[in-house]
């Protein structure tokens, strides 16, 4: 027996029942108090010094990871979703809708691509494969993804690393050792000038047609605008506080048992849903796993869905001044919507809103939706295809008009100064005068 013993310190010794050298190396204490002793062997004891002293600069560098197996990207994904993100959400500090699209990619990328390798064994060139394939035939259908959507798959799982790093499961984030995929800049599609009037001249014709100025002005999000306020237009100062908005979410089962509560259900419910058992025609032969939530909507304790106001979350949060033109328009609607409150009577539920249905009720984003598209018709616009439609025009005519970019980020809640640079890509006005100052500047 050999090397150096006594109070927490390593030891070395050779055991003639197996012909092995062993060493042991005190790296901590177990939550229950006990030292925490990991065990080296080797077939000399050159050998096994190496690996005590590796340990040993892992000790002091404080990189030993915890005791016990470590779980699996798969499991390890569950875990950093059901606990670390719904925690992110229950505190405001994840949107749901953000822990929703997270729940899909690992569904239906991350856990088919690297879900059976260990925690601590995944290295760079499987998330390289990983990629590479996504950008390849990574759809359901075969078809490549987009490059924007596998840079997302990469956050998902850098973002997880790091809270297992974090909690010291894992000594180091491989997704920081690569080079994160690069996504293709996505083109804007603002109206001109003469679009946008003609859309807000079509939309002044209709009822709630205010709302379309405010998207066009303001540069709301479409939830921003549903989820609007009276109480939070000060129109003796002209702001606005963007506090509020709109959401579908979906629903959440609140029993204890969802596939016992989703069985009767489950069949019909499932078959377009659960890819577990998708090849079966008439859905499921039993209740499955719980990537199939098609039921969910239907439980009778069901919570968290529907439509739901929620607080914008960061610089999304923000107040922003009103053009007086507009401060106008919001006061002619305001008195028509006081009349439709006295028309509906007891029927009329008041939320405060500042547009709504005849009832007081909110505005269902699908319903806007459709408004969207028919005032684009009228108004013989091609239609843009999102909400996002009028934002970017808002953000287009603000770089046009000659506002700086700091102050188009804090009008439309951008917290990156890249998402806002989009508008100064755009021909405007300004880039003309500067083109035709240069010419003159060299040519006369």
């Amino acid at each position: 027996m050999s090397g150096r013993r006594g109070n927490g310190e390593s030891s070395i010794y050779f055991s003639e029942a197996d012909g092995k050298w062993h060493g042991w190396v005190t790296v901590g204490t177990k939550p229950d108090g006990r030292p925490d002793r990991r065990h080296r062997m080797a077939a000399t004891e050159a050998e096994v010094k190496k690996k005590v002293q590796e340990l040993e600069k892992q000790r002091a560098a404080g990189k030993v990871r915890k005791a016990g197996r470590p779980p699996t990207i798969e499991q390890w994904m569950d875990t950093f979703l059901d606990t670390v993100c719904a925690r992110k959400v229950e505190d405001r500090s994840m949107a749901p809708r953000t822990l929703d699209d997270y729940r899909s990619k690992n569904r239906l990328y991350i856990v088919p691509g690297v879900g059976k390798h260990r925690i601590d064994r995944l290295a760079p060139e499987h998330l390289d494969k990983l990629y590479l394939n996504l950008l390849r035939t990574g759809g359901e259908d075969g078809e490549p993804l987009a490059s924007s959507t596998v840079l997302k798959v990469h956050r998902i799982i850098s973002r997880a690393l790091k809270v297992a790093m974090q909690r010291e499961m894992i000594t180091r984030n491989v997704a920081t050792l690569l080079d994160a995929p690069s996504a293709d800049e996505t083109e804007i599609e603002p109206l001109t000038r003469a679009e946008a009037r003609a859309v807000l001249d079509e939309a002044a014709r209709r009822r709630n047609g205010t709302r379309w100025s405010v998207g066009a002005a303001l540069g709301l999000r479409q939830g921003e605008a549903l989820g609007l306020r009276w109480s939070y237009i000060d129109f003796e100062t002209g702001m606005m506080r963007v506090h509020w908005q709109l959401q579908r979410l979906k629903w959440q089962h609140g029993c204890e048992d969802p596939h016992a509560c989703g069985a009767r259900l489950h069949r019909k419910a499932c078959k377009k849903n659960c890819t577990t058992h998708k090849n079966y025609k008439r859905g499921c032969p039993k209740p499955c796993a719980k990537d199939c939530t098609e039921h969910a909507s239907r439980c009778p304790q069901r919570k968290d869905g529907g439509l739901v106001f929620r607080t914008p979350k960061g610089k999304n949060k923000r107040i922003v001044p009103v053009p007086a033109p507009l401060l106008t328009a919001l006061r002619v609607h305001r008195t028509t919507q006081k009349r439709e409150r006295l028309a509906a009577g007891e029927l009329w539920k008041e939320h405060d809103l500042v547009f709504c249905q005849e009832n007081g009720k909110p505005i269902d984003p699908r319903h806007d939706w459709e408004e969207l598209q028919d005032i684009l018709d009228a108004s013989g616009v091609v239609p843009r295809g999102t909400h996002a439609s009028g934002r970017h025009t808002a953000g287009t005519l603000l770089t046009e008009n000659g506002v700086g970019l700091r102050v188009v980020m804090e009008i439309l809640g951008h917290s990156q100064p890249r998402v806002a640079q989009r508008y100064t890509h755009v021909s405007s006005p300004l880039a003309e005068d500067a083109a035709t100052k240069m010419g003159d500047a060299l040519w006369g």
